[in-house]
């Protein structure tokens, strides 16, 4: 059964200090783990309320807590990778190891960062605004939440068992191809996001679901929070963009594993054919994950400027405009691959054109905090430091899509530096906004503002200290993907600096975990569900929100509902009688979605090192449990008045005694 492996060191990494250290601390920490819930006795615990959960705000939480250990190992490959460029001719990372580590921080960043942490607001946020109870598939959801952390620990043991993929983030062919890599690492890329990008799919799905049939009574589509308007929009391109990752990765694979040639110039392949396969999903899914951000800062700007967002139909058309003009601007990604004039010039303009409606968004940011009572609170502050990071992003981005410029431009460290201006300052700073904002929703209580805005304030500092230096590298010769560089190319004082900045960065992350565990440690309770004087439906709800939501359907009249509502209520307006109370239908926990993404897992495991012996049990497990799914016919309970009534005794005291 070993007999693919020539000797010990084939499967386990070994020879590096650093991987050694790393095997060991990950043998620590699962030890540790394990014996915490083994004395506490929480295995039934974990077991009930998480690991078997269909509950939309649980799942929102483990995608987060997720996205939070992936952000820290994508950010030590980037200081990693930064004390490697620091100093010319440095020795501090061999040139395989350097290749691994760029390989891996980008595609950790975007896929196992970004997106977990987008999902993972997604699932906090929109039911609660739509005023549903849940997701449409409750299992459907489970299942993607899980899909997506095995496809993710799938890619991440690369880095300890046969070695991790160094053919880029994108894993261009001949690169990717066994003629280039031999090893396995390529195979760990392939189904650590195959098995990832099924359940980003299925997330796709299951949101424009929820948000087309189950908003609350009154909800019309123009009625809708910005946020959610956003993740429909996300969610759309997810569901046009992801099959065409599934079907490329599934022809590399064909490639390697079978011998075919899709992606080879032997027997007539062509590499540009995946090159333009891969940027048809890897252009969308950089809006994919901008567009959400662009959600939060109209929650967040309305919230803290206590004024109606300006521009909501037009905010709705340009974000449903990014999102149809994403699919046209693929090819601005290799101007200089002989395209020919006509074609560069078409996307040049594509390109050009999908600025407009970002910069719609910006003046409508502008004018709602314009005479705005503008409070400062964390997240408004990383709403404020966006905008103008993005612009420059923007700014950089125009430039890029002047074909003959680009020539000039291209695969330098400007391009490196635009695209972390926008998914830094975009997507990381729209998030960090949203997960402070919806914080006390989830838990009950706020993170704490000083340790917040010191953290802050460390990111950005450190971001433009890091970047900026960047655009003159690039403009300086610099390209991308270099390890190492002479004295006399005069790059070194500007990597330095950069690299001083990306330990700025580090020390804000620092500051944000300190802030998470001081806040969780001495947090005060948000008893009023309103912990910012919100203005959509989220905070008409007790923090954190009770298992079934609300206890009766809202009644929407209004864009922000319950912003309006409370107005009415301050001028002593009389509001209609809510419906009486009845028992409310809910989704049973499953242990299959967790069960059948380890099957996933062992699949995924199998293909990697061709063991048959491991993959075709793994999908015999796949099919058992999608046939046991299928017979399962007790999945759901009501709960009953009496204990809805409770729930909400409990809440109205609460907050009576805190009044």
């Amino acid at each position: 059964m070993w007999g693919n492996l020539e000797s010990f060191s084939d499967f386990f990494v070994t020879g590096d200090p650093m991987i050694l250290g790393a095997q060991v601390s990950i043998a620590l920490a699962m030890i540790a783990i394990v014996f915490v819930l083994t004395v506490f006795k929480k295995w039934g615990w974990l077991w009930r309320e998480w690991l078997t959960t269909v509950d939309h705000k649980r799942v929102g939480i483990m995608y987060i807590i997720a996205s939070i250990l992936m952000l820290f190992r994508g950010g030590v490959d980037a200081l990693l990778m930064r004390l490697q460029l620091a100093m010319p001719d440095s020795e501090f990372l061999h040139a395989e190891h350097y290749n691994q580590i760029f390989t891996t921080h980008g595609v950790i960043m975007i896929l196992f960062m970004a997106m977990p942490l987008m999902f993972g607001l997604f699932n906090i946020a929109v039911p609660l605004q739509i005023g549903a109870r849940d997701v449409a598939y409750p299992f459907l959801n489970a299942l993607s939440f899980w899909l997506f952390f095995f496809g993710a620990m799938l890619f991440n043991v690369s880095f300890i068992i046969g070695g991790s993929p160094d053919a880029g983030w994108l894993a261009y062919p001949p690169l990717s191809e066994l003629s280039h890599s031999a090893g396995v690492g390529q195979n760990f890329y392939i189904w650590g996001i195959q098995i990832s990008g099924i359940g980003s799919l299925a997330t796709g799905i299951n949101f424009v679901v929820t948000i087309l049939k189950m908003r609350a009574p009154g909800m019309k589509l123009m009625k809708m929070p910005m946020f959610t308007w956003s993740v429909l929009s996300s969610c759309l391109m997810i569901l046009f963009a992801f099959p065409i990752l599934t079907v490329t990765l599934a022809l590399l694979f064909l490639d390697r594993y079978l011998g075919a040639h899709f992606f080879t110039l032997d027997a007539g392949g062509n590499p540009m054919m995946y090159i333009n396969l891969i940027w048809m999903w890897g252009h969308p899914e950089v809006y994919i994950v901008v567009v959400p951000a662009f959600g939060i800062f109209s929650e967040v700007v309305a919230t803290f400027s206590r004024k109606k967002l300006f521009g909501y139909s037009s905010m709705v058309f340009a974000m449903i405009s990014i999102a149809v003009m994403s699919f046209f601007t693929w090819a601005h990604h290799f101007f200089t691959m002989g395209s020919g004039a006509d074609v560069n010039a078409f996307f040049a303009v594509s390109t050009m054109i999908i600025a407009i409606p970002t910069g719609v968004k910006i003046f409508n940011w502008l004018f709602t905090m314009f005479r705005g009572r503008i409070r400062f609170t964390t997240p408004m502050l990383w709403t404020i430091a966006f905008i103008p990071c993005f612009i420059v992003g923007g700014m950089t981005g125009v430039m890029l899509s002047v074909a003959p410029a680009d020539f000039q431009f291209h695969n330098s460290y400007f391009l490196i530096a635009h695209f972390h201006q926008v998914l830094i300052g975009g997507v990381a700073f729209g998030y960090f906004a949203g997960l402070y904002y919806w914080w006390p929703k989830m838990f009950g209580f706020a993170l704490h503002e000083g340790l917040g805005k010191w953290a802050f304030w460390f990111w950005n500092i450190g971001f433009y200290v890091c970047f900026m230096p960047q655009y003159f590298l690039g403009l300086d010769g610099m390209t991308r993907r270099l390890y190492t560089y002479d004295f006399d190319m005069g790059w070194g004082p500007l990597n330095m600096v950069s690299t001083v900045g990306g330990f700025l960065m580090g020390i804000g992350f620092l500051f944000q975990v300190w802030q998470i565990a001081h806040s969780i440690k001495f947090h005060k309770r948000d008893t009023t569900g309103d912990h910012w004087d919100g203005r959509t439906l989220e905070w008409s709800i007790p923090s954190p929100a009770p298992l079934y939501n609300f206890a009766t359907d809202p009644q929407v009249q209004d864009v922000d509902d319950w912003w309006e509502t409370k107005q009415k209520l301050a001028k002593g307006e009389k509001l209609p009688p809510k419906p009486a109370l009845a028992p409310i239908h809910m989704p049973k926990n499953s242990a299959i979605p967790f069960i059948m993404s380890i099957c996933w897992f062992g699949a995924g495991f199998g293909f990697v090192w061709d063991w048959l012996w491991m993959a075709i049990p793994s999908v015999i497990g796949i099919a058992a449990c999608m046939i046991a799914r299928s017979f399962t016919y007790d999945d759901d309970y009501y709960i009953p008045v009496d204990e809805i009534k409770r729930t909400e005794e409990a809440a109205a005291a609460l907050k009576g005694a805190t009044v």
